[in-house]
């Protein structure tokens, strides 16, 4: 449940407020329903917001009506609202619709002061958590990995979200001497980044709440609080067991390139939209990325687009990716990224600044005609060796004749003879036929 914290003056038993600060506070919040004076009154937050901005006026008075005659009316349950010249009546459950309206509260209170003292930057969180939510799973078989774990050691908070293919890790300073982690589902933080965005102040911290009766029995159930200047906001922690994403972050590369991600992400666009027969999402397709001397080239399949990017670059390498995950990872990362790889069966990293996004290599076959190409390369290779083989036997054995011939010479005659020419012509021809033949 979240909590609404509100500066104002307690009148009776309701409160005076700002009315653009109570709006404001409204605005933030996650939950469907708001409950004032200790949850006696139950009113639409999304109505009572666009209410309260309807009216004319800066203090607004807020009190509850209890079933308590008015000069206009018997009224029931509800709330009596005071904004300038204006007086006005919300009975409880207005704005309500069951069945349709989440169950989901916000409570309203009202203090003199509400200080938060921070340990963590609120847009820094929500552009933090902007970053690592796109990598989750959608599969509700792992729930582990639906979620985002926040782990808090040796001073920094450390977001990560998998989804099998990709990996994301971002660390942030976190003032806070106490380690802890927790798993927060997806769907708990899609609406909280926004309202991160309009807080000035956020405090993190992991707490123990019981669950049931804890006298009897009750287990304690441990929840993420964010609290802010404004709204106080409470995730619930899932039980599970989340990867150990350090044994999927390579760590040996054999070449890096530093270029910019806007260009890649035009190029490999402009990639992706080529057009082929084969049923697939134009996404989902496959792109080539090469490292070379001062480049980085990105191809389609079947030589149908290439496009090349300056970029820092140590090293040789070639790999394939699935397109739609490479673009997500180069709009998280932003600006000049560093890449770095290793093998094209190994995963690729991705640096920048303090977030690190891990991707796995498509396993692309061989295309038929170049195995044949390759096959008769390698066979003519072969051939050749072996005839330079028999080449050289011949030459030899040919040689070895001639020398023969001239030292039965020298014998009969007693005379040291040399070979003679036409003796030389005789033994290279013999050479290139036995080469012929071979």
């Amino acid at each position: 449940m979240e909590q609404l914290n509100i500066e104002g003056k307690r009148s009776g038993d309701g409160f005076v407020a700002h009315k653009d600060t109570l709006a404001n506070a409204l605005s933030r919040g996650l939950a469907e329903r708001v409950t004032l004076f200790n949850d006696n009154v139950t009113v639409g937050r999304r109505g009572f917001l666009t209410y309260l901005n309807a009216l004319v006026g800066n203090i607004v008075k807020i009190v509850p009506t209890n079933g308590n005659a008015s000069d206009l009316q018997v009224i029931g349950k509800g709330i009596r609202v005071v904004c300038g010249s204006y007086q006005g009546y919300i009975p409880n459950e207005a704005w309500i619709i069951k069945d349709k309206t989440a169950l989901t509260c916000s409570q309203i209170r009202v203090s003199p002061r509400n200080a938060v003292l921070p340990n963590l930057g609120s847009i820094e969180l929500a552009e933090a958590l902007t970053r690592v939510l796109p990598f989750t799973a959608s599969d509700d078989k792992r729930p582990a990995l639906q979620c985002v774990k926040l782990e808090v050691k040796d001073g920094n908070l450390t977001l990560v979200s998998a989804d099998g293919f990709r990996l994301a890790v971002i660390s942030l300073n976190f003032a806070n001497g106490e380690d802890w982690e927790a798993l927060i589902h997806r769907d708990d933080i899609g609406g909280l980044i926004p309202a991160l965005r309009k807080a000035k102040r956020a405090r993190l911290t992991l707490e123990d709440k019981a669950n049931g009766d804890g006298d009897n029995g009750g287990l304690l159930a441990k929840s993420v609080v964010i609290d802010t200047e404004l709204v106080k906001y409470t995730l619930p922690n899932l039980e599970g067991n989340f990867p150990d994403y350090g044994k999927v972050m390579p760590t040996e590369f054999s070449c890096n390139a530093s270029f910019d991600t806007k260009e890649a992400i035009k190029a490999s666009r402009s990639l992706l939209s080529t057009w082929y027969d084969d049923g697939t999402k134009p996404l989902e397709h496959p792109i080539y990325l090469t490292i070379s001397d001062g480049k980085v080239t990105l191809e389609a399949k079947e030589d149908r687009g290439k496009a090349e990017i300056e970029a820092e670059t140590s090293g040789e390498g070639k790999i394939a990716m699935n397109g739609k995950f490479l673009l997500d990872i180069l709009k998280a990362c932003g600006g000049i990224v560093n890449l770095q790889m290793a093998t094209p069966q190994s995963p690729m990293l991705f640096n920048v600044d303090s977030c690190k996004f891990v991707l796995m290599p498509m396993n692309i076959e061989t295309k038929p005609e170049e195995e044949t190409a390759s096959g008769e390369t390698e066979g003519t290779t072969k051939a050749k060796t072996k005839a330079e083989i028999k080449a050289e036997k011949a030459r030899i054995k040919a040689e070895a004749k001639a020398e023969k011939a001239r030292r039965k010479a020298e014998v009969e005659t007693g005379v040291p003879e040399e070979t003679t020419e036409a003796e030389e012509a005789v033994a290279e021809e013999e050479a290139r036929e036995a080469v012929a033949v071979a």
